[in-house]
């Protein structure tokens, strides 16, 4: 089957397709993702669905930058917090769309639970990163107050997304959406190296030259959110007691 989606895609730009087989539907998303100037946005139906067609992309159209947004594992009120890798997965995706808008040759693939769950607001997100460049100073106590407020958590060793450990002149953090985590070798104030390294083996892999962090959680831990989370609380449940 052959469309011509150069001829379809203007405005308004609402094309309908139905019985595709699978694969071939994500080959008809990176057609349409080559000439759509904002991108594409396809909403899967479930988790297992999106890792299927992000494969298929990878398949059909490696040169397509995709972007994956992955639901909560986890229930409203429920008294289990959601995986930290889909949670590093999803800051890392929504942190790169608010620095950088999406253009020709990009797919957003997220899920219809997914959907419908609030996100930061782009100019939080923007307003959020915290750059480390090799060489350049840097002011310890500025990062760890960053690591602290944005839901990273203090370990003694770095072995997933969200960890950080502070030693002497190291500081080791695991970013959201990173492969590896990284370590910030501190000469002084100054940054001396910085470098990838494996968690299990906790030796180096290879220099960086840049380390963007980003919050790690979706709930910034700011006074003024501190202050509205406790007004909200005692407003619907009344003083806080010690089974709370």
């Amino acid at each position: 089957m052959a469309l011509s989606f150069d001829r379809l895609l203007k405005p308004p730009a609402r094309i309908e397709i139905g019985g595709v087989p699978e694969g071939h539907d994500a080959r008809l998303v990176a057609q349409i993702a080559a000439l759509a100037e904002g991108g594409v946005l396809h909403v899967a139906r479930d988790d297992a669905r999106l890792a299927v067609l992000a494969q298929a992309l990878g398949f059909f159209a490696p040169d397509v930058t995709i972007y994956q947004v992955p639901a909560w594992d986890c229930l409203p009120y429920d008294r289990v917090s959601p995986n930290a890798e889909i949670v590093s997965r999803r800051m890392d995706a929504l942190a790169d769309l608010a620095l950088n808008p999406p253009g020709k040759n990009t797919v957003i693939l997220t899920t219809v639970a997914a959907v419908l769950q609030r996100v930061p607001t782009r100019e939080l997100l923007r307003s959020s990163a915290f750059i480390v460049r090799a060489r350049d100073q840097l002011d310890e106590k500025a990062l760890l107050d960053f690591l602290t407020r944005h839901g990273f958590q203090r370990a003694g060793t770095v072995m997933e997304p969200g960890d950080f450990a502070v030693r002497g002149g190291l500081i080791d953090v695991y970013p959201p959406g990173a492969e590896e985590p990284y370590r910030i070798d501190l000469f002084g104030d100054q940054v001396e190296r910085l470098r990838r390294f494996d968690p299990l083996t906790q030796r180096s892999t290879g220099e960086a030259q840049e380390l963007r962090l980003v919050p790690m959680s979706e709930a910034p831990l700011e006074p003024e959110t501190i202050a509205r989370f406790r007004q909200g609380y005692r407003h619907h449940f009344g003083a806080v007691t010690d089974n709370d």
